[in-house]
Parts: C-alpha cells; sequence; structure tokens
C-alpha cells in the first residue's frame, strides 16, 4: 500500500502563484535594506545547541527544535540516565536536560538575532563597525501550530551593530514605515523601552522579578489583563505590588503626555528616568522623519525575550487581527556571551508569513506581483520550433520571460497552458508567417491578434506591453 503523502503541521508547501507573491514581499523589503546601506549575510539553518539555550529565556527554550546526533547517540546514554528513563515514569526537568546534552549537540535556529551575533564574534576581524546587516531566511519554532502561527517560517531581519546611537532605532522606524508603505499596509508601531519596564519594576519593589513582569505584562492581548495578574500572583508578586502596576498599564493620552507622566511615577528610578530620556530622543527623530504619527508608546509591550537591553518595537496591522508582523529592539551585550562585551546592537524582524497573509486577507496584493512568464510560443512542430528558437533567445536578451512549448500538441492545449498559467501574450509562428517573416501575437487578455514582422518583434511587443 502506498504511502499517504504529508508534511509535518505548522509547515507548507507554496505553489508558483504564491512563490510570487512571496518574492513581491521579500523583494520589496530588500530593496528598501539596501537603500538604507545594509549588506546582506546567511547562517546556517542549524547552530549548535548551546549557542542557543539560555538566550530566549525558558518559555523561548522549550520552542527549540532539537537535532538527534548522527549515529547510535543511544548507546551514549549513562548508565544512570538510563535506568531513570527505564522506570516509565514522567522525565523530570533536569533529567530532560541532561538527556538533551548526550542526545543533542545541534538545533534548527529559533531566530536570526543570536546567530547574528554569533556570526559578529567568529567574524569580528574582517568586520568594520558599526556594521548594517540584513537576512531573509526560514527559522524554527516547536509552537502549536494555529492561524497565523508556524513551526517554519521566513524572517526578515535588519540590524545594526557596533553602535549605541539613538538614530538607529529611529532609522528603523523609518524602514519600517517606508516598507508597509510600499506594500500598502496600514500599521500601528507599538515602542517601549526596557529601562522604563526595569524603572517600573524598581518602583513597586520588584526588581528582581523583572523577566517574570514582563514575560506576563507581554501576554495581555492573548490573556487578558486578570490572566496577567493571576500569573504575576503565581510568579511570587504581592498583591500591592500587582495594584501598584494597574495604573502603570493602563497609562493613556499621547505620546509626550504618557512620558510626562513617567517621569513623575518613575522619578526615583535612575534606570526609569534613563528609559524615558531615550525614549524621548527616538520620538523626537521620528518627528524629524516625519512618521510619529505611526508610532503609539506602550508600556504593555515587553516582547518577553531576555536579550533586549533598551527600546522595544512591535508593530500590528491595523486591518487584520494576526498578531505582530515585525518586531524587534535593543540589545546591549548580546555578543558579550561569545566573548566579545561592550557591542550593542539593535534590529528588527518583519514576519514575511504573517505579511503575506495581511495581504491576502486585504487583497493587497497587485495584479502582477513579480516575474511569470509574458509570452509563450506555440509549437507547430520541428521545423518551425527551431526557427523559433532564436525568436526566443531575442527576447529573452531584451529582457522578456519567454517559454516555448515544447511538445507538438493540439492548438487549444497550448492556449489552454497559456490561460492556465495567465501567460499575457501567445506568439503564433506556422509556416505562412515563417515564410513572411513575421509571427502573429494574440493578446490573451483582450483576445485580439496583430501581426509583426520578426525584426520588430521587441518594438512590437513593447508597445503592446505599454498600451
Amino acid at each position: 500500500m502506498a504511502q499517504k503523502p504529508g508534511i509535518p503541521k505548522g509547515t507548507r508547501d507554496f505553489t508558483p502563484a504564491q512563490m510570487i507573491r512571496r518574492n513581491y514581499i521579500f523583494d520589496t523589503i530588500r530593496k528598501v535594506f539596501k537603500t538604507y546601506g545594509y549588506q546582506a549575510i546567511e547562517t546556517p539553518a542549524m547552530e549548535s545547541l548551546h549557542t542557543l539555550l539560555g538566550k530566549y529565556g525558558d518559555e523561548g527554550d522549550k520552542l527549540i527544535f532539537k537535532i538527534l546526533n548522527s549515529g547510535d547517540f543511544a548507546s551514549k546514554i549513562d548508565s544512570s540516565t538510563a535506568s531513570r528513563l527505564s522506570e516509565g515514569s514522567a522525565v523530570p526537568f533536569e533529567l530532560s536536560r541532561a538527556l538533551t546534552s548526550q542526545i543533542s549537540e545541534k538545533a534548527l535556529r529559533y531566530d536570526l538575532t543570536v546567530p547574528f551575533a554569533r556570526y559578529i564574534v567568529q567574524h569580528r576581524h574582517e568586520t568594520t563597525f558599526p556594521f548594517k546587516r540584513y537576512q531573509i531566511q526560514p527559522v524554527w519554532r516547536a509552537d502549536r501550530p494555529q492561524k497565523g502561527r508556524y513551526r517554519e517560517f521566513y524572517q526578515c531581519d535588519v540590524d545594526v551593530i557596533g553602535s549605541k546611537s539613538l538614530l538607529n532605532e529611529a532609522e528603523l522606524l523609518h524602514i519600517i514605515c517606508e516598507v508597509f508603505g510600499r506594500l500598502k499596509i496600514s500599521i500601528r508601531i507599538k515602542l517601549n523601552n526596557r529601562k522604563i519596564l526595569a524603572g517600573i519594576a524598581e518602583i513597586i519593589g520588584q526588581a528582581d522579578k523583572i523577566v517574570d513582569i514582563t514575560v506576563a505584562i507581554d501576554k495581555l492581548d492573548k490573556i487578558g489583563l486578570d490572566g496577567v495578574n493571576k500569573e504575576l500572583a503565581r510568579k511570587g508578586l504581592p498583591q500591592e505590588s500587582i495594584d501598584q502596576l494597574q495604573p502603570i498599564i493602563h497609562l493613556s493620552g499621547t505620546n509626550s503626555e504618557k512620558l510626562k507622566q513617567l517621569k513623575t511615577v518613575l522619578s526615583e528610578s535612575e534606570t526609569g528616568m534613563q528609559g524615558i530620556a531615550e525614549m524621548s530622543s527616538v520620538l523626537d527623530f521620528s518627528k524629524e522623519m516625519d512618521i510619529s504619527e505611526w508610532i503609539d508608546l506602550d508600556l504593555t509591550l515587553a516582547r518577553g525575550l531576555n536579550y533586549y537591553t533598551g527600546a522595544i518595537i512591535e508593530v500590528k496591522s491595523s486591518d487584520i487581527a494576526i498578531g505582530s508582523i515585525c518586531g524587534g529592539g535593543r540589545y546591549d551585550d548580546l555578543t558579550g556571551i561569545f566573548g566579545l562585551p561592550d557591542v550593542s546592537g539593535v534590529g528588527v524582524s518583519f514576519g514575511a508569513d504573517r505579511i503575506y497573509d495581511v495581504l491576502e486577507q486585504t487583497e493587497l496584493f497587485p495584479e502582477d506581483s513579480g516575474s511569470r512568464t509574458q509570452i509563450l510560443i506555440v509549437n507547430f512542430g520541428e521545423d518551425e520550433l527551431k526557427a523559433c528558437i532564436p525568436i526566443a533567445i531575442t527576447l529573452r536578451d531584451a529582457g522578456f520571460s519567454v517559454e516555448l512549448y515544447p511538445d507538438q500538441v493540439k492548438m487549444k492545449k497550448q492556449m489552454s497552458y497559456a490561460n492556465a498559467n495567465s501567460i499575457p501574450y501567445v506568439i503564433l509562428a506556422g509556416q505562412q508567417e515563417l515564410s513572411e517573416n513575421s509571427v502573429t501575437v494574440k493578446d490573451m487578455t483582450e483576445g485580439n491578434q496583430s501581426s509583426s514582422l520578426i525584426t520588430n518583434i521587441v518594438d512590437h511587443l513593447n508597445n503592446l506591453m505599454n498600451d
């Protein structure tokens, strides 16, 4: 019995039509990155497991896809671990971690930022700082698949490392506005600062709980305020501290009004005041760039990744409820864990798959989202096919995308092929046309035909396509 084909949950195949649309997104993003002087790099799909573990928090670590070692890895499990496994009971966390270290040394990358930090440390002697890089590659997360959330998806990252200037944050905000402006997607940019969150934790007397607080607050959209408060209580925050958080979470007004209120609330926190100063500078730059109307200061934004130290950025579609379509922030010492301390970086990541879903649901993809076959040359037989090969080469050299139909089949089948693949023009070159050194061009959209000398075919098609 033949095996039923299938793919893992949370992954997808992409048809040619879908790839045209995906490449439209990638090409749009790539063009914007290049105009700001960013350079492309790539890193391997898999990294050493120790490179990734501990960089995303406990919850993030659980979502890392680990790769089993090659060969008979099970024979390398020590007897103590093996005996505990044979008991058949649930594997405790410490045993699970010990087992993982023995059977898995590699993992699929969870994001592009940590591999980038590793790359910088390994290539620091050939890198000029500040270094501006972009990277468009897939990442993998062992998450529960659902609408808008996949286990394999592309990220389009843009980062600048080796500079602490807040101009970089503002420039990234400008890149965000330009990318989504070109894609015609209406957005809101949420902006926060990790130092402000740290200052809030200090003021409520829970500085040591900053990670627990940010992870909980970051779930506000998913579990609501009651859910956040219950999680904070489970993490050991006293009710008094949770009560103190409520008006801060619900801070309202314009960005300037929120900052003014925060200056009062955080006046006793040096860290918090530094975060406010950084936020003010970024917002001032954004006004100069004429993008401030798209930016909202949002204190509930935490993006629970441990490596953020300053600005935190998240972008939502204004028209579709689909979660974040872009996000990032400042990381001051991510390279330090790899032996290169005090190298500050900031970057954002565009979620290409969610952007695709937004464009599809809002019907914002242009009719011609990218390169597809523009011209099909009909096959009338071997002699005519040979005569058409130079015509195809001439058209391709002129920049057209051209197919020669390879098989001598009925005209109806060839025309059906052109229609099925949305090919707008068909060239007919039978014995009669070739004897006159001409071809017939059929417009598949309008249904009309025109004649052209072979020597004039490039100009003729350019005129047809530009009418």
